[in-house]
């Protein structure tokens, strides 16, 4: 697998979107301005709430961009407002803190990522040197929480996130449906660049810092090497170092990727070894201006052709 500060079980609970409304104990629409109070945890949830929600919801997102979601902490602010939310929709497992609030939070309409997808474990897949992910808290050890780097398990996330909408603000059923289509089949069109573009690649290796893409590696055939464990801001072992300088020229590997809200330290290390160029493989747990893209698609994309480049695509 491959998550960030998981204890082999975690993350996938990072894949959480969550509804506030300003109205406390409303259970439909209850923001000043009639429309429904959504709050997302990081991200990925908060993409999928204004795609889906549309012109009937207000999104807020706990995770502040350029803040790494599984280190955040909730103020006393941000606690009680959970209280009065509509709808939530989080990951489970990725931010304990969140979790913690979200039970405390007594909201009606709770949707939980984690529990829309079957998880799945990657955490043998990074090989010697790798004690897997898991995030504290979680209950399903082993789990690996990126699920919504595989377009097609962020499709059953979104068919949930908007059930989820449906049931919280019935008078606009029919746009919530309407926009979670359109959501599914954007995801399902980025799904097949994804098949056609990885098809055929000179290597199926690829190595990161951050293990996130257990779930797009078994998606389209690929293997991913981690390079520390769950800590992509850790220093590899020499004996890591070795391995994968082996693995490097073994499997003709040329680049180590890194992310946006980490340090990129690490993998200039190991590049620096090896004799290998860098590049940015973005876990999309937040949109900052070093994003190459400004939404969802736009950096999966992106994603694509870092990976194509690597892999040599042909």
């Amino acid at each position: 697998m491959n998550v960030r500060r998981l204890i082999p079980a975690a993350a996938l609970s990072s894949a959480v979107v969550l509804g506030l409304t300003a109205c406390s104990g409303s259970s439909t629409a209850g923001s000043k301005d009639g429309k429904l109070d959504v709050v997302a945890s990081f991200y990925p949830m908060q993409y999928l709430a204004e795609q889906i929600g549309g012109s009937h919801v207000a999104v807020s997102n706990l995770t502040k961009p350029g803040v790494e979601p599984h280190d955040l902490e909730l103020s006393p602010k941000q606690t009680a407002s959970l209280g009065e939310a509509d709808v939530i929709v989080y990951l489970k497992g990725i931010q304990p803190a969140v979790d913690k609030a979200i039970d405390q939070s007594g909201v009606k309409h709770t949707v939980d990522a984690a529990s829309l997808t079957k998880l799945e474990d990657h955490g043998t897949e990074t090989g010697p040197g790798h004690e897997g992910h898991a995030h504290e808290g979680d209950s399903e050890a082993g789990a690996d929480p990126h699920i919504w780097l595989d377009p097609v398990k962020y499709a059953e996330v979104a068919k949930g996130v908007g059930k989820t909408l449906e049931q919280a603000d019935p008078d606009h059923a029919a746009d919530y449906k309407k926009n979670t289509d359109t959501v599914v089949k954007n995801l399902g069109a980025l799904n097949d660049k994804f098949t056609a573009g990885l098809k055929n690649t000179a290597t199926k290796t690829f190595i990161t810092t951050h293990s996130a893409f257990g779930y797009l590696a078994e998606r389209y055939g690929l293997t991913q090497e981690g390079i520390a464990g769950i800590d992509p801001e850790a220093e590899p072992s020499p004996a890591r170092i070795k391995e994968l300088q082996s693995l490097a020229k073994k499997d003709h590997v040329n680049t180590v990727f890194f992310e946006t809200l980490a340090s990129d330290k690490t993998a200039k290390t190991l590049a620096k070894d090896t004799g290998l160029k860098t590049d940015v493989l973005d876990p999309l747990e937040g949109i900052t201006k070093k994003s190459k893209g400004a939404d969802y698609l736009a950096v999966q994309e992106a994603n694509l052709a870092a990976l194509q480049k690597a892999l040599g695509a042909k």
